[in-house]
C-alpha cells in the first residue's frame, strides 16, 4: 500500500454460507450476495468474467479457493480475466502489457500498473458461487 492511500478490502478465498440478502421490496441490499455460477462451472486455475450491478468482476478458481477482483486492468481498459493465472503467486497477469495483480489484495505487483484493482468477498454455498457487493 502506498503512503496516503486508503486500505483496500482483502479478497477472502472462500466463505461458506447461504442465502441472498434482499430488502423488503426485493432489491439487493448492501452486502448482498449475488449468485455467479455453480462451483463446478469454474475451471480449476482459470479466470472467468462476470458483470454484476454494473461491475466487471474476474472470478478465479485456484484449486478449491475462489477469488474475485475487478476485471479491468488499472493501467488500461483491458479485461484481466483474459490473462494468465500464476497459481504459486496467487496473481493474474494482464495479457496486454504484463501487469500482475494479487488475487488476495488487488495490489498491482508489477509495472506498468501502479494502482490496485478492487477485490470482492466470495461465498460458496453448496454448489453456488456468490460475490458479496
Amino acid at each position: 500500500m502506498t503512503q496516503g492511500s486508503e486500505p483496500r478490502p482483502v479478497a477472502m478465498p472462500v466463505t461458506r454460507g447461504r442465502g441472498v440478502d434482499v430488502t423488503a421490496d426485493g432489491e439487493a441490499s448492501p452486502g448482498a450476495r449475488h449468485r455467479l455460477c455453480g462451483f463446478d462451472e469454474l475451471e480449476p486455475d482459470s479466470a472467468r468474467r462476470f458483470d454484476v450491478d454494473g461491475r466487471h468482476i474476474a472470478v478465479v478458481r485456484l484449486g478449491d479457493d475462489v477469488y474475485a477482483i475487478g476485471d479491468v486492468c488499472s493501467h488500461q481498459n483491458i479485461s484481466l480475466s483474459e490473462g494468465e493465472i500464476h497459481v504459486g503467486d496467487k496473481s493474474i497477469e494482464c495479457w496486454k502489457h504484463g501487469s500482475e495483480f494479487s488475487l488476495e489484495t488487488g495490489e498491482a505487483l508489477t509495472l506498468p500498473a501502479t494502482k490496485a484493482v478492487p477485490t470482492y468477498e466470495v461465498v460458496v454455498d453448496g454448489p453456488d458461487v456468490m460475490v458479496v457487493l
